[in-house]
């Protein structure tokens, strides 16, 4: 089939925007409920008593719990449908960022946060599999990086909320704004269409043709550790860990580090020049990071926008942790948030395109969310460093993970223009 490359956004049709906006919807507010622990964190650690690693320790769960929820959902997505399963994760961690505001211990926040991330790995690859299996190939990188770029604008709602509420309640006031985006699974239940392809194969299988559906049959689980997808399943993994390594342990520790004070190894800004600072940090850097990576993506490749933007990330930390002065944070900030998320939207964009339709979702869990499982310990290791060396110095562990990131990505296929199986 001839792809089209003047096809426009405004093509598409009303059923795959809605799918689209679900997907966004989804992913934003998981930022939004996943992020309001790092802008309490400060809050938390004073009030139950907990170190710097122990504080991270938390965040390492919430990860390692995603890893977990990643690779299920994919399960129940290929088994149950990609709504179903995008509605069952909201859910999950609606109610558990609720239930942190109620947490009297460290043991039963960390038991809630725990919960959270099992919802929190599943929405991403249900979402994204659900997009990718419902847009033409000539729009997928881009639909696919509008989705990732919704986690910008829910951590920037975030950094916002918490804020606000900072300044009138406690950072338990905080986590109960977390239930809100459960409201939105009434819209998906009721406005957003299952994926055809994923019914066309479903069906296929428990219809009365056998040998009509029998090409359709999906490969195993297990397949994508065999060639030929054993090489591109690795490569993407090891891409997504130590992209995550570096994200998770920058992201985690940037509103600690803006908001404590300079001899705890911080720099000293109130709650809203903070707010102010992770604010900007995501609209002018995370934003347009995430969106433009389809259209770049598709300018010139996918493995070669992916070694643009860890290596542009890899140089531009180390700067990140010299910065002081309040505009200097915000500018280099941006740059860092820039090309150190953007590349995360190629994730789903190629996994789409190397992985069939029968294990898409539970393949990109694995890739994505199973690296995010083994990035957990990096909000631990960060915290440690930044306990015995200051946060600036821990923070250039981050940008040679940058850099190994941009190693395994020069081990993928390039996909570009590939049509779906």
């Amino acid at each position: 089939m001839a792809t089209r490359p003047g096809l426009k956004l405004s093509a598409t049709t009303p059923a795959q925007r809605r799918t689209l906006v679900a997907a966004a919807l989804g992913w934003m507010l998981d930022a939004f409920d996943a992020m309001l622990y790092a802008l309490v964190l400060t809050h938390i650690m004073r009030d139950l008593g907990m170190s710097k690693a122990t504080g991270g320790l938390l965040n390492t769960l919430t990860l390692l719990a995603s890893g977990i929820g990643g690779v299920t959902f994919g399960f129940i997505a290929d088994r149950i449908g990609r709504k179903r399963a995008l509605i069952v994760s909201i859910l999950t961690y609606s109610l558990c960022s609720f239930a942190s505001g109620l947490s009297r211990s460290v043991l039963t926040l960390a038991i809630f946060r725990f919960i959270l991330g099992l919802g929190m790995g599943g929405e991403w690859n249900t979402g994204a599999t659900l997009v990718a299996e419902t847009w033409p190939t000539e729009l997928r990188a881009k639909a696919i990086a509008i989705v990732q770029s919704s986690w910008a604008v829910g951590y920037a709602f975030a950094a916002l909320v918490a804020g606000v509420v900072l300044e009138y309640a406690d950072w338990r006031m905080v986590f109960f704004v977390g239930l809100l985006p459960a409201l939105v699974v009434f819209w998906i239940q009721k406005g957003v269409p299952e994926s055809e392809m994923w019914i066309e194969q479903h069906h296929g299988h428990s219809s009365q043709r056998p040998a009509a559906a029998d090409h359709r049959r999906p490969a195993r689980f297990a397949h994508i550790f065999k060639p030929p997808f054993l090489k591109p399943t690795l490569s993407l993994l090891l891409l997504n860990f130590f992209g995550m390594f570096a994200w998770w342990g920058l992201f985690t520790w940037i509103p600690p580090y803006l908001s404590l004070p300079v001899q705890q190894g911080g720099r000293g800004f109130g709650t809203m020049g903070t707010t102010t600072l992770l604010v900007v940090l995501n609209l002018a850097g995370m934003l347009p990071g995430y969106a433009s990576f389809g259209w770049v993506a598709d300018l010139v490749g996918r493995r070669r926008s992916f070694l643009l933007y860890t290596l542009a990330a890899a140089v531009s930390v180390p700067f990140y942790a010299l910065a002081q002065s309040p505009i200097s944070l915000l500018l280099l900030g941006a740059v860092v948030a820039f090309f150190g998320t953007g590349f995360f939207s190629g994730s789903g964009i190629v996994g789409s395109e190397i992985f069939p339709t029968g294990i898409r979702a539970r393949a990109l869990g694995f890739t994505y969310n199973g690296a995010r499982a083994m990035s957990s310990i990096a909000p631990f290791a960060i915290g440690r460093v930044g306990q015995a060396k200051g946060l600036s110095s821990a923070f250039y562990l981050c940008a040679v993970s940058f850099l190994l990131a941009g190693f395994a990505a020069t081990q993928l296929p390039e996909t570009r223009g590939k049509h779906l199986q």
